[in-house]
């Protein structure tokens, strides 16, 4: 790999991991504040969050984004500069129409909204209603994160990737504020998280502006209704069929919430907390891999450079297996510590700790199938093919509402987490089996060896952690400053065991470097 790809990956990794921090503060202070298995805060907060969270990846950097940058990054590739902007001035018009009219009828049918994806609120008029009207406050959030997810496919195509990467800070930072400044100001405190959430919309693209202006691409709305612009067209029609192949993840959330409502009051809440600690890795590095090989790979295919495509995409899957088959051993082992050390404040109770770590090893479980998505989808998405991944995230959908509806009686909420997961590998198995029938992707040799290394790796390291945790009682009954320590020591012994002993067993970092004519391009 060029070292500017991989300092690409590394400051995107960088900055998305200040995101998940803030973001995992951001957690631990809404544990404290509005806990999960006692009241109905908790519960109605995540499902209106969850709501607008779901459009954005529709509107947002999903299916919108894995539709544009390909679009984008050819008309960069082959257009004067003076076309791409106009390109971008008439979808940054459009789009914006869209998200407005979208946003209106969301305020409004916010009821209904909440009827047909939490139905089981209806049985608690005080949690219906208030989820209703936090509902109202965040879905505005949409209109500005769409256009945020736009801005940052702009700026991720010129190779600024830390910009982009960095604007979900200033989403924590707001719903701090929010849970430390106005929440004690509000008769009820939870409406100021939902306050963060519009606030933080608001932030977040006038964050972008002055980047955009930077590369002189800060586009000027254009909206010519009779106009249909050839560039704006194309990404539409590519953005219908990757509705759903982006958006498989979060539809299976939005499924997985509605057979949660249905059960004990902290079910929502415990698929949350535990959901956000797996995505901590999946943030840090399979979104921001992702981030960089998507315009990475459209500029290869847009040259035609069809075997430099296939090696980039070798050396993505060899970087995610180095990577996801520890941390998801490490979260499965870690999964009481974590939701101890983190969240085990205030109204954070044990009970909450013992749910959201069952909830947390099904999740792990999946980490590896989650990952992978996010690398061979865009194999697809570069090529501008979104009806395979269209297809594919069908199929893994209704695997996992046939899963989730098998599981959720015997297993409860841990029979969710468990649906998404093994939902997931089908969805990266059909990927990549799809990648190699139509010859996109050709591994190159020794994969298996490479693999061999991974796995006794992981297990050496899982054995020591395994070793060293204790019981879930024993992090309950310590002091919270001196879990911190604890878990420190034992996540850094964690990773260093890996790595001493996966680079015992051969492997060596200049493996997973790609030369140039493997692809490795100039401008990477």
């Amino acid at each position: 790999m060029s070292r500017k790809l991989l300092k690409s990956t590394a400051v995107t990794g960088g900055m998305t991991l200040l995101s998940r921090i803030s973001g995992l503060i951001r957690d631990m202070l809404f544990a404290s504040l509005i806990g999960a298995g006692t009241g109905v805060a908790a519960d109605a907060f995540y499902v209106a969050f969850r709501i607008p969270n779901f459009l954005r990846r529709i509107f947002g950097e999903g299916a919108f984004s894995q539709s544009f940058v390909p679009v984008f990054a050819e008309y960069k590739a082959k257009y004067t500069a003076a076309e791409t902007r106009a390109f971008a001035d008439h979808m940054t018009g459009i789009l914006g129409a869209i998200l407005f009219g979208v946003t209106l009828i969301g305020v409004i049918a916010a009821p209904i909204l909440v009827m047909i994806l939490a139905p089981g609120f209806l049985d608690e008029p005080h949690k219906y209603d208030l989820t209703v009207q936090m509902l109202r406050i965040t879905f505005p959030y949409l209109f500005f994160v769409s256009l945020v997810a736009m801005a940052a496919g702009i700026l991720n195509t010129y190779g600024r990737f830390g910009a982009a990467a960095f604007t979900p800070v200033l989403l924590n930072l707001s719903m701090i504020g929010a849970a430390v400044w106005l929440a004690p100001r509000m008769d009820e405190p939870v409406l100021a998280l939902a306050w963060g959430v519009f606030i933080a919309g608001v932030a977040q693209l006038l964050f972008q502006i002055p980047f955009l202006r930077g590369i002189k691409m800060l586009p000027r709305p254009r909206l010519h209704v009779r106009e249909r612009h050839h560039g704006v067209m194309r990404v539409f029609k590519l953005m219908l069929p990757a509705i759903f192949g982006v958006s498989v993840a979060q539809i299976n959330m939005l499924v997985n919430t509605l057979l949660a409502s249905f059960l004990v009051t902290g079910s929502v809440s415990w698929l949350y907390y535990s959901d956000r600690l797996m995505e901590f890795p999946l943030g840090v590095f399979g979104i921001a891999l992702a981030t960089v090989i998507l315009p990475s790979l459209a500029r290869r295919h847009a040259r035609n450079s069809h075997d430099e495509f296939s090696h980039l995409l070798d050396w993505g899957l060899r970087w995610v297996f180095l990577i996801a088959v520890p941390a998801s051993v490490a979260l499965v082992i870690l999964s009481a510590p974590l939701l101890t050390t983190f969240f085990h404040f205030g109204a954070f109770g044990a009970n909450d700790v013992r749910m959201s770590a069952n909830a947390l090893m099904a999740f792990s479980f999946g980490l590896l199938g989650f990952i992978l998505i996010k690398v061979l989808a865009p194999g697809f998405y570069a090529r501008q093919d979104t009806k395979t991944p269209m297809r594919v995230g069908v199929i893994a959908l209704v695997v996992n509402i046939l899963l989730s509806l098998a599981l959720v009686m015997p297993l409860k909420h841990v029979g969710l987490a468990l649906a998404i997961s093994l939902s997931a590998f089908v969805n990266a198995g059909m990927l990549f089996f799809m990648l190699r029938r139509h010859k996109v992707y050709r591994p190159l040799p020794g994969w298996g060896l490479f693999l061999a290394r991974i796995v006794l790796a992981s297990a050496v390291m899982g054995a020591v952690l395994y070793w060293g945790m204790g019981d879930i009682d024993s992090w309950l009954t310590t002091p919270a400053l001196q879990r911190v320590y604890r878990l420190s020591i034992w996540v850094t012994a964690g990773a260093a065991v890996y790595l001493l002993t996966v680079m015992a067993f051969g492997v060596r970092l200049a493996q997973l470097l790609l030369k140039k004519g493997e692809g490795a391009l100039t401008d990477d």
